[in-house]
């Protein structure tokens, strides 16, 4: 089976650490066990990965050093470089855990571009958030001298935003998908890939924005024709009235289940939300009608995959 398995930015940097190398290593380290044990049971892998922790802390470093006269880095360069630094993490670890397994294989990161549409309405709206959660003095401090929009999550903080575009077209799909039909291991359109548009030249040119990586992956997926969208994220099942005392886990929904919670809300744009939208999307525009998609935690997958948690997403479901 061909699936692209999506990893939470947060899968790298959990949110209750400080996120620096050594544990962001670490997580991956246990991000990449069960991504082994996928490719050693045949399946073929292409993962894909968020990077809201890890490009908000690099901007945070940007603004820090210009105040030491060290030039900023636009947005793109910064998505850029964690789609780098985290592909070769993931990498590297996913590399060490199949030679263990008595498997040695090559993982190759791809670092990938994605346009978007130069009239794309969110580029003037921003609302993904990224970094660190801050105080309310300082998100001001950094909303007055910096120019930074930010946005209370409660309870935990403040963040900054920044605009979020559609993915309209992986540019380097001919090669993904040669390095797919060759059987590689391939880390792909990390943080949703480099946003660029191309004008009526042809020239491709970096924006300010950060796409959505479960909107990428799901774009991905189906481009690839891949048979399974697996979407990691911090809960095991998507849920109805999450985070209330009416709480309810979800095992199963088809695509117009799922447009309709959506429609009620029920899965906030800030999180879930992105999630459902990219898996039905990929379920609907699969022209292979026993494609599906998996919601789950990083940590049971394996349970998952057998049927016994997760939210999984397909046009005929028991």
């Amino acid at each position: 089976m061909l699936m692209v398995v999506a990893l939470g930015g947060n899968a790298v940097s959990p949110p209750d650490h400080t996120g620096n190398i050594d544990e962001q290593f670490a997580a991956t380290r246990r991000a990449a066990r069960p991504l082994a044990d996928l490719i050693v049971q045949g399946h073929q892998l292409v993962i894909t990965h968020g990077n809201g922790p890890q490009v908000g802390n690099v901007m945070l470093r940007v603004e820090m050093a210009a105040r030491h006269n060290v030039y900023r880095l636009p947005l793109d360069i910064a998505v850029a470089d964690t789609e780098a630094g985290m592909g070769y993490m993931i990498g590297q670890c996913l590399m060490n855990e199949l030679a263990e397994r008595g498997m040695p294989r090559i993982c190759t990161t791809i670092i990938t571009t994605v346009r978007v549409d130069a009239d794309d309405p969110a580029l003037s709206d921003p609302t993904k958030p990224v970094g660190p959660f801050l105080s309310r003095e300082l998100a001001r401090e950094y909303a007055r001298n910096n120019g930074w929009i930010v946005k209370e999550e409660p309870p935990r903080g403040w963040r900054r935003v920044v605009p979020s575009p559609r993915p309209r077209e992986i540019v380097e799909l001919s090669l993904l998908k040669k390095l797919v039909a060759g059987g590689e291991i391939v880390v792909a359109a990390g943080g949703g890939g480099i946003p660029v548009v191309r004008d009526a030249a042809g020239h491709y040119r970096g924006v300010e924005a950060v796409i959505d990586k479960d909107y990428t992956s799901g774009l991905l997926a189906s481009a690839l024709e891949a048979d399974r969208l697996v979407i990691l994220t911090g809960v095991d099942r998507a849920q109805r009235n999450f985070g209330k005392a009416t709480a309810e886990p979800i095992d199963a929904m088809t695509p117009d289940e799922a447009e309709a919670l959506l429609a009620q809300g029920q899965f906030p744009a800030g999180s879930m939300g992105p999630k459902v939208r990219a898996a039905v999307d990929f379920v609907r525009g699969s022209r292979k009608s026993a494609c599906d998609v998996l919601i789950t935690s990083c940590e049971r997958m394996a349970e998952a995959l057998q049927g016994k948690t997760g939210t999984r997403i397909a046009r005929r479901v028991a």
